[in-house]
């Protein structure tokens, strides 16, 4: 679509009466985790997301077919789309410029007005006020009506009124602003990969429309772009690049109740689920009425088939929602207006109306599917079958795990040496590499706080395992009675008997796949440990420099060349430390265990899809895309062991 194109479509229903003030700016600078979160790194990329979505929001009304992003030197960002331009005359109820009015007063937005947005992530109107609140200085120009306008903030107050500045024979907004350091303290610095990876999300889901990114910055210079027109059926066929697939990509779109739905969805082998929502092009990473809606149909449909076609017996039960859910991956995206979420991060969808459209598309779409590709439907159902023979096998291992734990007496594995207190929020678990590095860490710790477990070897490849061998694996039966919390369906994370479970592994190439193994345990089973923050990676040192009686220690290679200057004049011995069991018990408090010396990693997870992908790759069956990740960063590896 051409600035022509968009020009005639640009219309008398989006002008300043669009515009409803609904409050003033308040407290923004104040109190800004309220709106973006954080003020560290990831609510420094919400301020970008919150301009960026105001141009696919343009996309979504069909005014925009692309949004150019450029990361410039000294923290300033720039934002480009050539949809129909924010407004410029003067409001009726600010007296002020309609262009000011949406940049200052929160809650002023076209948003509010279904002739000027049918559909919108941008619901509550405060994104780009919030933007500009949060900044040391923005500028916005616009290009409308063929002229070229220009107004200035700083700290979100106008410098002045806005101005014609020019002529122009082009559309859109464009949005540079440089985040306040007075906010930002942690960082203003821009990641290019962390646009580059929801850029690709967000033109999977809006097909049609390039978004791109370049990154001028000095010594960075980088360019992307994403355009697919396949949308969300691409996208699926994306996430299952590195998994052996089982038939074809399900593919529907419809509208239903005012609710415009797109689907689709694909079996593979895998063990695990692999389902992405969205609403208005957000990531629902709660879910809401739309997933709920689409594993409602799936379960049904899926049973329905296999009645019909007798492969369930009539004495057989119904599949369950968790048998029909294993190895699916599906990506499910609604666009609906006046949406429902939880909060300004848009974490949740709550509108029942998603819940019935979605329900209803899905049902449909997959019936249709299943009687035009009956192989693949009796594959499908085959898949689902051994899920629930593997869910019944995992039930009656993991009743036997508990039945064993309670019968010795404290419900607790014999080598868990466990701590004194009964205070899970001042509790701390250490899963520790081998026996002698479990006996050292035994007689350093705070007994009061601190448990051991030690695990022998390497624990079994959750990614390659069902249920039911996983609760056969002694190492994994151990963690699972230790932690308190059990598994599957009877997780309970109110039962987690400590609050920080720490992963404390050698620094060479086994202690790393020790690590592995164990985040993809918990990532893949626990994850609601890894979102509320329970579990941590203890950074052991690599190195002790020693001068007589003077030594210090360094946890990176970086380290030691500093404390080898500060020990210049003397004598020195390096020791590199291979193990954790190459520290006796006082050193292995004073550098890894002491809460107030130690260095720890908290495990956190921003973006499921990447952490999605990066698992699979490492720790999935499919060994070529194992073979690339490891030869295209190889170059970038530290602390290697050869």
């Amino acid at each position: 679509m051409s600035a022509t194109d968009h020009s005639k479509k640009a219309s008398n229903s989006y002008s300043a009466d669009s515009i409803q003030v609904l409050e003033g700016l308040e407290a923004v600078r104040k109190r800004p985790g309220m709106y973006i979160g954080s003020t560290g790194e990831k609510g420094l990329h919400h301020l970008l997301w919150e301009i960026v979505d105001n141009g696919i929001d343009e996309a979504l009304a069909g005014y925009c077919n692309r949004v150019d992003v450029k990361i410039l030197d000294d923290g300033i960002i720039e934002v480009a789309d050539n949809g129909r331009g924010i407004p410029v005359e003067v409001h009726p109820k600010t007296g002020k410029s309609t262009l000011e009015t949406v940049l200052t007063v929160l809650h002023a937005g076209g948003k509010f007005d279904h002739a000027a947005y049918k559909v919108s992530g941008g619901l509550h109107g405060v994104g780009a006020s919030v933007v500009n609140a949060l900044s040391e200085w923005l500028e916005a120009e616009v290009h409308r009506d063929g002229k070229k306008y220009l107004q200035r903030f700083q700290r979100g107050v106008a410098d002045g009124d806005v101005k014609e500045i020019g002529s122009s024979d082009k559309m859109g907004t464009v949005i540079r602003f440089k985040p306040d350091k007075e906010i930002f303290t942690e960082t203003t610095d821009f990641n290019f990969e962390t646009i580059a990876n929801r850029f690709r999300t967000t033109a999977y889901l809006t097909r049609g429309v390039s978004l791109s990114i370049k990154d001028k910055r000095l010594g960075q210079e980088k360019r992307k772009r994403f355009y697919f027109e396949g949308g969300v059926a691409a996208y699926v066929e994306s996430l299952n690049e590195n998994r052996e697939p089982i038939g074809g990509v399900i593919y529907t779109s419809k509208e239903a109740e005012g609710v415009q739905v797109e689907a689709a969805l694909q079996y593979t082998q895998s063990f695990n689920e692999h389902v992405f929502t969205f609403c208005n092009n957000m990531n629902t990473i709660d879910g809401g009425m739309h997933l709920t809606g689409f594993r409602t149909a799936l379960t049904r449909q899926i049973n329905n088939y296999a009645r019909k076609n007798e492969i369930l017996k009539e004495k057989d039960e119904n599949l369950s929602s968790d048998d029909v859910r294993e190895g699916l991956t599906a990506v499910i995206s609604v666009k609906i207006s006046d949406a429902q979420f939880e909060s300004q991060t848009k974490a949740k969808l709550g509108n029942p109306e998603a819940r019935t459209a979605v329900d209803k598309v899905v049902s449909d779409g997959l019936e249709t599917y299943f009687e035009e590709h009956p192989n693949d439907a009796k594959l499908v159902v085959s898949k689902c079958l051994l899920a629930a023979r593997a869910r019944v096998a995992a039930r009656a291992a993991r009743d036997t795990v508990i039945r064993k734990g309670a019968l010795e007496g404290s419900a607790l594995p014999g080598k868990l040496a466990d701590c004194s207190s009964r205070e899970p929020k001042e509790c701390e678990l250490y899963l520790v590499e081998g026996d002698s590095a479990g006996g050292s860490a035994k007689m350093g710790r705070d007994r009061r706080t601190q448990a051991i477990l030690p695990l022998r070897g390497k624990i079994l490849n959750t990614e390659q395992a069902r249920m039911d061998r996983i609760l056969a694996n002694n190492e994994v039966k151990a963690m699972i009675v230790g932690m308190g919390t059990s598994i599957g369906e009877a997780f309970d994370l109110t039962k987690l008997r400590y609050h920080k479970i720490v992963i404390m592994t050698d620094a060479d190439v086994d202690g790393s796949h020790i690590r592995t193994l164990l985040l993809t345990f918990f990532y893949r089973y626990f994850p609601e440990l890894v979102e509320h923050g329970h579990i941590y990676i203890a950074i052991p040192p690599l190195y002790k420099i020693s001068a007589g009686k003077q030594s210090e220690y360094a946890y990176y290679d970086g380290d030691l060349d500093s404390a080898l200057k500060r020990f210049e004049d003397k004598k020195v011995n390096v020791q590199r430390y291979k193990g954790l069991g190459e520290m006796n018990a006082e050193q292995l408090w004073e550098t890894t265990m002491d809460p107030a010396r130690r260095k720890m990693w908290r495990v956190t997870v921003d973006d499921a899809e990447r952490a999605d992908r990066v698992f699979d790759t490492l720790m999935g069956a499919e060994v070529d895309p194992r073979r690339r990740f490891i030869q295209t960063h190889a170059a970038s590896v530290e602390n290697l062991d050869v």
